[in-house]
């Protein structure tokens, strides 16, 4: 809980009405609330919560639900790069659980996260997907903190775990934990000399069509033209797609995302 005793966080739902995405409910708590959300011309909605806050505080505990009805088509953004400011002691955390129903899709697309230098932050990420029919689109970036400050790789703790379910099997686990201190930040299997790091899942509608396989191919094709960066895509055991992107500008890890969605999104 944060210095007022209270869990911060927003709880939505989308469904359909009369053939668009709408919000059917919604509730909040303070420094959040929801903007109003902005019509895509495919009929989906892009929502954006709204924070309050300069940033991710000591002792910040955060709650995000989100529901995706059938049909509904959520995109999920952020208002700014995602603040954690330094803590003398203790440390915060977030909770995202997110279910999507049958031909719904939801795409959660938040600006970088930037850990100041003595952070400690703790994220878990529980999605649930009913069938092959439900789609995804998860991304994140994560800075090694304020560079131009002096703080590259100065954060105590980031730890991030993301577990994906579909028929309620998990089909992708991702479980990281950095500790600065005790880890080679800028060494071989980790950033190895890069500044951000992009991590992206996305699901393949039709598995068995060899579907995966062609955005694959296209995915790896767009990545090898990219400058100042390395990448990796590959096909998971369900047959959906997981993406690493290592790079010295948030920008340029963005632009990327941006351009593997569009080719994505060809596909639904």
């Amino acid at each position: 809980m944060n210095q007022f005793g209270k869990v911060s966080g927003v709880k939505l739902r989308a469904g359909l009405a009369g053939g668009r995405t709408v919000l059917t409910d919604v509730s909040f708590t303070a420094p959040y609330k929801i903007m109003k959300p902005f019509e895509k011309p495919d009929g989906g909605i892009q929502v954006m919560p709204l924070c309050a806050s300069a940033g991710i505080m000591s002792g910040d505990l955060q709650q995000f639900e989100y529901e995706v009805e059938e049909g509904a088509n959520l995109e999920l953004l952020s208002q700014s790069f995602e603040k954690i400011h330094r803590m003398e002691e203790g440390s915060a955390a977030r909770t995202v659980s997110a279910r999507v129903a049958k031909n719904a899709c939801l795409s959660y697309y938040p600006q970088p996260v930037i850990p100041f230098a003595g952070s400690a932050f703790d994220s878990t990420m529980e999605i649930h997907l009913e069938d092959e029919s439900s789609r995804l689109f998860l991304m994140d970036i994560l800075s090694c903190g304020r560079a131009v400050s002096g703080e590259r790789f100065a954060y105590r703790r980031f730890s991030s775990r993301v577990m994906i379910w579909r028929r309620a099997e998990l089909i992708y686990r991702d479980n990281c934990r950095y500790e600065p201190e005790r880890m080679a930040m800028e060494g071989l299997g980790m950033y190895e000399g890069f500044s951000h790091m992009a991590n992206i899942f996305l699901t393949v509608p039709d598995p068995v069509s060899g579907s995966g396989r062609q955005l694959l191919d296209e995915i790896r094709a767009l990545l090898e033209d990219a400058a100042d960066c390395e990448n990796g895509v590959s096909l998971t055991a369900s047959g959906d797609l997981a993406v690493r992107i290592l790079g010295n500008r948030a920008q340029t890890l963005q632009n990327l995302a941006e351009e593997i969605k569009k080719k994505w999104e060809v596909f639904l």
